[in-house]
């Protein structure tokens, strides 16, 4: 079986690759892996140090190891941040979340929570919002700096392949269950079928530190066309895992557990209301900290609209990395 992602001739020039991992396809595909003991390589050890009996039932039900999972749950505009990609699945349509849902269930009838789920109760889209921070939190948050690490050296890859061959040679080389040829990307495997149109669209590649087996793409061909790739794992990840732990302690330690949170909460860039949720503290104190690790010379702060965006320095990008 495969699936044919046909190109138009507009389409190869509106062919993007993901800036970083997308914190809703990790969560997604993070749930696959840790139900999939065949599943192994980088993800065997991680499943035995993260706590999988605490791994909440609704998740297991809305993400099984294999077959359907919802779309609404990688929202399709490319969350920036978890916060964001929490907010799009906030916002997911009532109709969209019967459909999905019941598609998720075939024949048999939907468990309680996801049936009032399915109506678009409000109280259970915060429920289930709130179940996916505490997974993240708990599963992936401490080795997000390690799926960065990976996901960025796999796109500089990328980067330097298209800068040599260009679009076609791109899309070539990205996976072996990949092929190539006349305008028409191939993905191989059981689990695609049919075709897949661009028209235009483009498509968006999405690197993926969770992803193992075989890319994967949007069960809805309506929706704006991804395809994620699994990428190349640093073996030593775990142990680089433990290292970084030990170097956040002694910033902590230099700084204060709270300023060292919020350098490190700024690394990818923010607002002030992301930022108080990323590190659990008032939107007034975060705000607080910002303008003191501002006036340090660690942070820079710029106007966005209504908001302000917090990025790092120079300075304070070489006082993490230490």
């Amino acid at each position: 079986m495969s699936l044919k992602i046909i190109f138009a001739e507009a389409d190869l020039a509106r062919v993007t690759v993901a800036t970083g991992p997308d914190p809703m396809w990790e969560v997604l595909l993070s749930l696959h892996a840790v139900q999939d003991d065949t599943a192994g390589g980088p993800f065997a050890r991680w499943r035995d140090r993260i706590d999988r009996s605490a791994v909440p039932g609704e998740l297991r039900r809305l993400a099984p190891a294999r077959g359907y999972s919802p779309d609404f749950l990688t929202p399709d505009h490319g969350p920036a941040d978890l916060d964001d990609g929490i907010d799009a699945i906030r916002r997911t349509p009532r109709q969209r979340l019967h459909r999905e849902l019941r598609r998720l269930a075939g024949p048999r009838t939907l468990p309680g929570g996801l049936r009032a789920l399915a109506t678009g109760d409000n109280a259970s889209l915060r429920d289930l919002t709130k179940t996916l921070c505490g997974y993240h939190r708990g599963a992936l948050r401490p080795y997000w700096p390690e799926i960065e690490h990976d996901v960025r050296e796999d796109r500089a890859q990328r980067a330097r392949v298209l800068l040599a061959g260009g679009v076609a040679e791109l899309l070539a080389t990205l996976h072996p269950m990949l092929t190539w040829h006349d305008g028409t990307l191939e993905l191989h495997g059981e689990h695609v079928s049919g075709e897949l149109r661009l028209a235009g669209r483009g498509l968006r590649l999405i690197p993926s530190f969770f992803c193992h087996g075989a890319p994967t793409v949007l069960a809805d061909p309506e929706l704006r066309p991804v395809l994620v790739y699994p990428i190349k794992h640093d073996p030593d990840w775990l142990s680089r895992a433990g290292r970084d732990r030990d170097e956040r302690a002694a910033l902590a330690a230099l700084l204060g557990p709270t300023r060292a949170q919020v350098l490190d909460a700024a690394a990818t860039g923010c607002t002030t209301t992301e930022l108080s949720r990323r590190v659990g503290i008032s939107a007034a104190a975060a705000s607080y900290h910002t303008s003191i690790m501002r006036d340090a010379g660690l942070i820079t702060t710029r106007r966005e609209g209504s908001s302000v965006r917090h990025t790092l320095t120079a300075l304070g990008r070489e006082l993490l990395a230490q």
